[in-house]
């Protein structure tokens, strides 16, 4: 069902989240030699820089969508894995929302009036980044977690995964859409069961810290 809060949610995403996952890949890739990136301006947080014109539509008319792959040139990289912090540094940006949600005191949802709306807001935002860096770990082209392992495993690049680039729309139509009504839901487990235990954890530590949590409405 579209609402306007989906929306939101959605332009939120677009318009913060995936300039920040872009950012972090320039800004990893120039401080290891690559300037690439930085020379192509695409080392801002400026949404303009990164937004692609077909995945901002689709993600906010689908909920799935994509920014512009930041150009790197992994010969300029120093360091034998150079390429996996590059790739790294997106889902890791994505903590960065949820490192900010674990050091708001969870009082502040009960002691305002609009408290309700603002702990909706935080949990929501909290778990679509968790959700988001653990997707884009995900080993499959032209995802980070594909770029990662191809730095461990310099064969299985050319060998598996540029064969699959061409066909990674059709793949991921597959995992999200098709296997699911088929009872197999593979990115659910991949993110869902590792997402909930980082949830898990954030809401722990503010039990510790503040005596509530996040988890607590």
């Amino acid at each position: 069902m579209f609402t306007l809060e989906r929306l939101a949610i959605r332009l939120l995403a677009a318009l913060v989240v995936l300039p920040l996952h872009e950012f972090a890949h320039a800004w990893m890739a120039d401080r290891l030699g690559d300037p690439t990136a930085r020379l192509q301006g695409r080392m801002t947080l400026n949404p303009k820089a990164h937004i692609d014109p077909v995945g901002f539509l689709l993600l906010l008319l689908t909920g799935f969508g994509w920014a512009k792959p930041v150009p790197v040139n992994p010969y300029n990289l120093r360091g034998r894995y150079g390429m996996a912090w590059v790739a790294l540094a997106g889902p890791a940006s994505h903590f960065l929302f949820v490192a900010l949600a674990l050091v708001i005191p969870p009082q502040i949802y009960h002691q305002t009036p609009w408290g309700i709306t603002l702990w909706r807001w935080v949990f929501i935002f909290t778990w679509l980044n968790v959700a988001l860096a653990f997707f884009n770990l995900f080993p499959l082209p032209p995802l980070d977690g594909s770029r990662i392992l191809a730095s461990f495993f310099p064969n299985i690049w050319e060998r598996y995964f540029v064969p699959l680039l061409p066909y990674s729309t059709l793949l991921f139509i597959l995992l999200l859409f098709l296997l699911p009504r088929l009872g197999i839901d593979v990115l659910s487990l991949w993110v869902g069961v590792p997402g909930r235990m980082v949830i898990s954890g954030v809401c722990a530590m503010q039990w510790l810290v503040f005596g509530t949590s996040l988890c607590a409405w």
